[in-house]
C-alpha cells in the first residue's frame, strides 16, 4: 500500500517532470501505469505449500507406530 501527497506535492514533482523529453515521459506514464494493475493472484496448490503424506502402509499401521513411538519423560515428584 502507497501513501497519499498532497495537490501541492503533485504540483511540485509536475514542474519538474515537464520539462523531461517526450521518451522519458512515456517511460514514466508506463512504470506509473504498471504500478496501478490489480495483482492477479494465482491458483494455490495445496499439496505445494504442505506435502502430501504418502505411505504403502495403512492408517492401522501408522497409528501403532505413531503410539509406540511416544515418550513419556514427565517426572512427577511426590
Amino acid at each position: 500500500m502507497g501513501y497519499a501527497i498532497s495537490n501541492k506535492a503533485i504540483e511540485k514533482y509536475f514542474s519538474f517532470f515537464k520539462n523531461l523529453d517526450v521518451g522519458t515521459k512515456k517511460k514514466l506514464i508506463t512504470k506509473l501505469t504498471e504500478s496501478i494493475k490489480p495483482v492477479r493472484d494465482k491458483p494455490v496448490d495445496l499439496k505445494k505449500l504442505f506435502g502430501a503424506w504418502e505411505d504403502s502402509r495403512d492408517s492401522d499401521a501408522i497409528i501403532k507406530e505413531i503410539r509406540e513411538s511416544r515418550v513419556n519423560s514427565r517426572n512427577i515428584e511426590l
